[in-house]
């Protein structure tokens, strides 16, 4: 009889084409149509969203898109879009994919990480910076790679472990001014360390921040936030500061308000994570399978 592993999965965005390019590159010929299929309908979803115009209603794009008879066709939903004229997004719900010998039901949800701590399921993917958020500890010493991380997890805070990374990174990466940085001066953590000052950042990385950089090093820092509601760039907002930590690919933007790129932080990346307390042996095959293919980035536990 065929084992089935249920593995929770981002509903949309980067995360959830990286899951889906990991699942095309270790299962056959069908997951890989399955999964291109998923992403061309959610970036023309995306598009939609940001003004595309469709004659077609969301509920009849969601039936175009959704084969309910077959498990191993995608599956889409509606979310509710919080901007203002849009009140539903289409977003991805589920599909069945076969992994050698072991059916992987992908199950898409707004936060896996949390699902995985309520164990809901074994196996999911999601942002490591939801990782540092919520259970990766504050010591004085600062966290630089997704290897650090389950060292950092207290065992009786959450049975949720880091496997693998996806290596879709985009970094946290520290940005300055020239103003700011003295003659001949490196812009990484032991300036930082040795600065007091304004910092900007984004509110909902404060903790990531702090644990990014350890709690030494931000004993003189002041953070500081963009203003939410004037529309600029956060990047324009980490010139107006002089110092500042925000996510980038090619620190082109950065550049474009005069800013120096200094060290990248902390990798930005969507990993594989398991709930240690729910391991079978389907699942730990289809965690093989899904960490084989990464050993350069796969975190040995």
């Amino acid at each position: 009889m065929t084992q089935t592993v249920s593995v929770a999965v981002p509903r949309k965005g980067r995360p959830l084409e990286a899951v889906l390019e990991r699942f095309a590159t270790v299962a056959g010929t069908h997951s890989h149509s399955v999964t291109d299929d998923i992403s061309s309908t959610l970036r023309y979803e995306k598009s939609v969203t940001k003004g595309n115009t469709d004659d077609r209603t969301v509920y009849e794009r969601l039936a175009e898109y959704s084969d309910l008879s077959d498990p191993t066709e995608p599956e889409y939903t509606l979310l509710r879009d919080g901007r203002a004229g849009l009140p539903r997004r289409i977003v991805f719900d589920s599909v069945t994919l076969s992994l050698d010998g072991v059916d992987v039901q992908l199950v898409g949800r707004e936060e896996p990480f949390r699902a995985l701590r309520t164990h809901e399921f074994a196996l999911g993917f999601d942002s490591a910076d939801l990782v540092l958020e919520e259970v990766v500890s504050l010591e004085p010493d600062g966290i630089g790679s997704i290897d650090d991380i389950n060292a950092r997890i207290d065992p009786m805070e959450s049975d949720v472990r880091v496997v693998t990374g996806l290596g879709d990174t985009v970094y946290h990466t520290l940005m300055a001014t020239p103003e700011v940085l003295p003659a001949g001066a490196t812009l990484d953590r032991s300036f930082v360390a040795d600065y007091e000052g304004p910092l900007c950042i984004s509110p909902r990385y404060e903790r990531l921040v702090e644990a990014v950089l350890g709690t030494d090093a931000i004993e003189n820092v002041d953070f500081r936030y963009p203003d939410a509601d004037d529309g600029r760039e956060e990047e324009a907002a980490i010139a107006d500061t002089g110092l500042g930590v925000y996510l980038t690919m090619t620190g082109s933007t950065a550049r474009d308000h005069g800013l120096v790129l200094g060290d990248h932080l902390f990798p930005s990346e969507t990993v594989l994570m398991e709930n240690d307390a729910e391991r079978g042996s389907a699942i730990d095959q289809t965690k093989a399978l899904l960490s084989e293919v990464s050993s350069e980035t796969a975190i040995r536990v």
